[in-house]
């Protein structure tokens, strides 16, 4: 492996390092990490996982939505940023296969409960599989508690990919949409998610009627608006958002670091600043805890 470039190691050495908050009062990012599937080449997992993990602590979000993530790219993410914590299990119902993984700073938030739904007919089955796509399609979510008390709702996910697959990916959108009062009740609220369609969709309108579109609350986004580019660097739809409700968005940053060929992942990471701009619930007794770095 050639030795790490100057901007990288600047990067990496991020990482040990307690970078302090900015005057924020939530920094959030989602990425779709990509499962570790390239045998080779500049971006296989063991080539890109200091970038990726330096990426992140440059970025220093609170708390992160991830998509493909496998169990052991989690913790290869912690064992390079041991602030965190990461939680939640596959897409099948165990550790062997795709994570919606949440991570967040446990010097920051407190994890007071947590769960998970799949995207069908059956949202209470591990793995279950409904309207015509091939793979089980899941959220995990996550209620946090910040040092000042206030709590907000984390959920993530990762919707089918076909082009065929928009019947599909507005059903999942409407089951999630009757899913977050049960489960956040008047608490913010963030959605995270590869969509895997563009915001001109009834994916994005339904979802929309709810909460709002991070991007579209900022007048000057930094970076790109496409997010997919493929390990290319090019990137040509806009199919990675966040969505809120509950919060002011102060800014959104679609982030386009990488090191030559080598990209933290085939989608950018995505990031943007919130401040609350609705009363909340003061925190209630944690009711989760983290064993081995990672919440089971």
């Amino acid at each position: 492996m050639r030795p790490l470039r100057p901007v990288l190691l600047m990067l990496a050495a991020a990482i040990g390092i307690a970078t302090p908050a900015l005057a924020r009062d939530l920094r959030v990012m989602s990425v779709n990490v990509r499962v570790p599937v390239d045998a080779d080449g500049a971006n296989r997992w063991e080539a890109r996982r200091d970038l990726f993990a330096a990426t992140v602590a440059r970025a220093d979000p609170d708390v992160i939505g991830t998509q493909e993530l496998h169990q052991r790219q989690g913790d290869d993410i912690l064992r390079r940023l041991p602030r965190y914590n990461w939680f939640g299990r596959d897409r099948r119902g165990g550790h062997a296969d795709e994570h919606m993984g949440i991570f967040y700073r446990r010097d920051r938030l407190t994890l007071i409960d947590q769960g998970d739904f799949w995207l069908s007919d059956t949202p209470a089955v591990p793995g279950s599989v409904s309207w015509s796509h091939p793979y089980p399609r899941m959220v995990t979510w996550g209620r946090f508690r910040d040092a000042q008390g206030r709590r907000f709702v984390l959920l993530d996910t990762h919707f089918p990919y076909r082009a065929g697959d928009e019947d599909a990916r507005a059903k999942a959108a409407a089951l999630i949409m009757t899913r977050i009062e049960p489960i956040a009740g008047g608490d913010p609220v963030i959605l995270t998610g590869d969509f895997n369609t563009g915001p001109d969709s009834e994916t994005h309108r339904v979802l929309t009627q709810g909460l709002t579109d991070a991007r579209l609350s900022t007048e000057r986004p930094s970076g790109p608006a496409a997010t997919f580019h493929n390990f290319t660097g090019t990137p040509d739809r806009r199919i990675d958002w966040i969505l809120v409700r509950g919060f002011s968005v102060d800014a959104f940053t679609t982030d386009t670091a990488h090191d030559g060929q080598r990209y933290p992942s085939d989608h950018f990471p995505i990031i943007t600043d919130l401040s609350r701009n609705a009363p909340t619930r003061q925190g209630v007794t944690p009711s989760v805890t983290a064993i081995g770095g990672a919440v089971r």
